[in-house]
């Protein structure tokens, strides 16, 4: 009996262990996978969403614990933004969203973001919200366009937060009337799920929360995993700095500047590659970005303006209508529903002033150009003096400019008087006699 007793507790002993081994096992499995983050401190762009497009499909790979955005956008591209929350939507690893650090906004097409995260964190001192649809140029769009926007903006938003049980009313609040909430207003009021300080800390706050993934429900294992970053490629953060409107736009505008300096001073060459290489650079941009081609169109006849300025004397009309142009260009260069996605109006500034100085600088040289006296060709003889190598009576020999020429005068000139020449005709020169006295220069005479 004893020996039954003693059999039965050793077989409950290791059931026992076997249990706790299996569970520690598992707890191991978990927190062995890593959480994978990304930053984005940009405007929402194509570049930006495939950032975070590939980085979401390898942590897929990785079967991570996690998927951490840390975000910081004044907003973005719609197109590029439903990219995104299109794939968190469909995502087989939690994505959490944090906006950090502190100082940090997810405006507009940032709070869209962080609403369809699984988690939504913020750091103290950040702020999101003011999702209203705005047009291109930032006045608030009228008649039955706007309720369409509105609409559709408003429904997007709402859908997103009742997917994650966050406050729909608040939610459709800042994209209808245009609110912003403070971390703490976010989190009070159910728009997140938590402030954390840092992201080891929001690691560690979220650790067994429960996920709901269709049927699925999936725990985060978070705390004391391993975090592995990824960073966008060299390519992609060149192209990321570039697809930023003022970027673009200054690249536009250097690009014709360099083009306009080589083409009213053949040869340069520097200029010309150099606004050849911003053009390329500037057109990447703007297949990227929302533009309208009127605007384009408007720049490019600016450009033009300012060429022509310099081939033809208009007094300076040319130059205002190429400003008009250039201004008028500039204003409407981009279309989009973001503030976000428009060049600056002191970036605008800067460029014109920029181009009236070198406009005005090749204006200036090719007035002085044409005032000048011409120094080669035909023309250049005109006015230059020398002297007669022969009785010229009408015709002989003059030595003009280091060279021997033919010359007819109207009255007698008797060999070595000076002459000046007043005419040319073909190989001949026109010429009359000198003053007395006058300076010339003989050089000595050819074998």
């Amino acid at each position: 009996m004893r020996a039954a007793v003693w059999l039965a507790v050793a077989l409950a002993g290791v059931a026992v262990a076997a249990v706790v081994v299996a569970q520690d096992e598992t707890a191991a499995s978990r927190v062995a996978r890593p959480v994978v983050a990304i930053r984005i401190d940009s405007i929402i762009h194509p570049v930006a969403a495939e950032f975070v497009r590939e980085s979401l499909e390898e942590a897929e790979q990785l079967e991570a614990a996690a998927f951490v955005i840390e975000l910081s956008t004044p907003g973005g591209l719609l197109t590029s933004t439903r990219e995104i929350f299109t794939k968190m939507l469909s995502s087989k690893v939690p994505v959490v969203v944090y906006v950090s650090p502190s100082g940090s906004q997810a405006a507009s097409a940032g709070f869209f973001i962080l609403l369809a995260a699984d988690v939504a964190a913020m750091a103290p001192g950040t702020n999101t919200g003011a999702a209203h649809p705005v047009a291109g140029s930032g006045e608030e769009i009228t008649g039955v366009m706007a309720e369409k926007v509105e609409e559709d903006a408003a429904a997007t938003i709402r859908s997103l937060a009742d997917r994650n049980n966050r406050n729909l009313e608040l939610a459709e609040s800042a994209v209808l009337e245009s609110k912003s909430f403070t971390a703490e207003e976010a989190l009070a009021n159910g728009l997140i799920d938590l402030i954390a300080s840092d992201l080891p800390a929001l690691l560690a706050e979220i650790d067994g929360r429960e996920i709901q993934r269709g049927e699925t429900t999936i725990t985060l294992a978070t705390s004391g995993a391993s975090i592995e970053r990824r960073e966008m490629t060299g390519f992609q953060r060149l192209l990321s700095a570039i697809a930023h409107p003022n970027i673009a736009y200054i690249l536009m505008t250097l690009g014709g500047l360099g083009l306009y300096f080589e083409l009213s001073n053949p040869g340069a060459v520097l200029p010309g590659v150099v606004g050849a290489i911003c053009l390329i650079l500037a057109f990447f941009a703007l297949s990227v970005l929302p533009v309208n081609y009127a605007g384009i169109a408007l720049i490019l006849l600016a450009m033009i303006f300012f060429i022509a300025e310099v081939k033809v004397v208009s007094y300076g009309l040319l130059t205002v209508g190429g400003l008009i142009a250039l201004v008028l260009g500039s204003l409407m260069l981009f279309k989009s529903a973001d503030p976000a996605i428009r060049v600056g109006l002191d970036v605008i500034g800067a460029a014109v002033l920029f181009s009236v100085l070198v406009v005005g600088f090749m204006t200036m040289m090719a007035v002085r150009a044409h005032r000048s006296q011409v120094r080669t060709g035909s023309e250049g003889l005109i006015n230059e003096r020398g002297v007669a190598r022969s009785q010229i009576e009408p015709k002989g020999k003059v030595f003009v400019h280091g060279e021997l020429w033919d010359a007819t005068s109207e009255v007698p000139i008797g060999a070595g008087g000076d002459i000046v020449v007043v005419g040319v005709e073909g190989l001949t020169l026109r010429v009359r006699p000198g003053a007395a006295g006058a300076a010339h220069s003989e050089p000595e005479e050819l074998l």
